[in-house]
């Protein structure tokens, strides 16, 4: 990458290069939060889209 596709904030701060690690870094906020509304995560059921009745079939 060179100079010119880098960008930096007044505080000398590679935005480039702080987005890259962002995106390298693993889930976001709302990442896990959807993550654990599937999985049934406590207090969270109410955003899951898992059918109870097609999972209790399932294990019974």
């Amino acid at each position: 990458m060179d100079q010119q596709e880098m960008k930096f904030t007044v505080a000398g701060t590679n935005i480039t290069e702080v987005k890259k690690r962002n995106k390298e870094s693993g889930l976001s906020y709302n990442e896990v939060y959807a993550l654990l509304a599937k999985t049934g995560g406590k207090g969270t059921s109410v955003f899951s889209d898992t059918n109870e009745q097609e999972i209790r079939n399932k294990l019974n």
